[in-house]
């Protein structure tokens, strides 16, 4: 049999995309998980005891008394686990099925695409939408606005052929390329305010748009409510994209507390993807390059040292793996917690760094990031009190997905 290629597969996912998009979601089954150690998030308070019981994708209710046998067809008995909100990871580039369900069973149940072909991350979002694809929810980013971007964004739109050599470089060719996306149906714009620091032949120091092409690209996004994330590691590039009014800085390397003092007057979230930096650092995962890695020894502590200052700003600071899920990637979101501990956060800020700020970055808090009745049933239930040992978040023993069981392996716990 022939082999199918990498764009059939990609069309073959966009197509099923949208006739799944007409149809009904497939409904979850009830769900009591009994004997709970919920904890709360924004409090750090640990409820035990409780009976959570899920309904329809949501929390229907959380009690300290049994429910009723007719209240949740399944019941899964916890024995005194904790359950903490599904994990958020604010970058990724994920591009195939088995990295949605490698990003899923890691705990993570909502994702924000940080750049992918194809638009294949807007795919992805209806699927998963519809119940169709295990996976975490989507907020689609689709193409990086860069001067030179992919060839297949002139692919997917061949009418922007004309900017295919001079790349977008101009005003008119950012508008045109922002439009394009949005017209795509993409949840956020990326953008790159400085070089790259995983490929070998750029500096992430230096600066790619001014202050006035990033306002240009941050206000053909919001006249449509979109918001713009910028990759941005120098010190100038960032200042310019927090100048210009982006939502969050991704990397953030070299911020000064100029930069940093700005973000928190203007509610700029700052996504560090500090463990990413380990990964450029050390043989094998996602990079395996002796320049790299000398790279990665020299920015992990002053990237340690921006967190520490960040949170001495009260910037806000929230989780993302930088990693497509791929079966090379270490990257995870429970290690991006620790690697905040680490630079000075307390074990319950960097949980909420994986939770309720990062849905408020993502215009989410009234959905996701809490264990509380009337939000989606997003769960990960773990055996150790991730505020004590935030590392145990690595072994999620249940994971559910808007009130679907996406991994259960309660039986092998204690």
């Amino acid at each position: 049999m022939r082999a199918r290629s990498p764009a059939s597969l990609v069309t073959g996912i966009l197509l099923l995309a949208v006739v799944v998009s007409a149809q009904a979601p497939i409904p979850p089954e009830p769900i009591t998980l009994a004997n709970a150690s919920v904890v709360d998030v924004t409090t750090g308070e640990i409820r035990r005891n409780q009976f959570v019981v899920l309904r329809d994708g949501r929390i229907a209710s959380i009690t300290a008394t049994a429910p009723t046998a007719a209240a949740a067809a399944r019941r899964l008995d916890l024995n005194g686990r904790f359950v903490v909100p599904g994990l958020i990871d604010a970058h990724v580039h994920i591009a195939t099925p088995a990295a949605m369900r490698a990003a899923l069973e890691s705990g993570v149940t909502t994702v924000r695409s940080a750049g992918v072909s194809n638009f294949m991350d807007v795919g992805f979002r209806e699927l998963v939408k519809k119940g169709h694809l295990p996976g975490p929810d989507v907020l689609a980013a689709g193409y990086h606005v860069r001067p030179q971007p992919a060839v297949e964004a002139f692919l997917d739109a061949p009418d922007l052929g004309d900017l295919l050599r001079p790349g977008l470089t101009t005003p008119d060719a950012l508008r045109r390329f922002v439009r394009m996306q949005l017209g795509r149906g993409v949840d956020w714009i990326k953008v790159l305010a400085t070089e790259r620091a995983g490929t070998p032949d750029t500096d992430p120091r230096k600066q790619v748009y001014s202050e006035s092409e990033l306002s240009v690209i941050v206000s053909e996004a919001g006249a449509r409510g979109v918001p713009v994330l910028a990759h941005a590691h120098g010190a100038e590039g960032a200042l310019a994209a927090v100048r210009a009014g982006v939502r969050s800085i991704e990397h953030g390397t070299y911020l000064t507390d100029e930069t940093l003092t700005m973000m928190v007057s203007k509610g700029t979230f700052f996504v560090p993807t500090a463990d990413v930096v380990n990964d450029l650092s050390e043989p094998g995962g996602d990079y395996d390059n002796a320049g790299l890695q000398r790279r990665g020894q020299m920015m992990k502590p002053v990237l340690v040292e921006t967190i520490r200052r960040a949170r001495q700003a009260k910037v806000k600071i929230v989780t993302g793996s930088d990693t497509g899920y791929g079966p090379a990637s270490m990257a995870r979101v429970p290690r991006e917690i620790a690697e905040l501990v680490a630079a000075g956060l307390t074990p319950l800020e960097a949980l909420q760094a994986a939770t309720i700020l990062n849905a408020e970055m993502l215009r989410l808090q009234a959905q996701v990031g809490q264990v509380k009745a009337g939000f989606e049933a997003d769960l990960v239930v773990v055996d150790a009190n991730p505020l004590e040992r935030p590392a145990g978040l690595l072994d999620p023993l249940l994971v559910v997905s808007n009130g679907r069981v996406a991994l259960d392996r309660l039986s092998f716990g204690r």
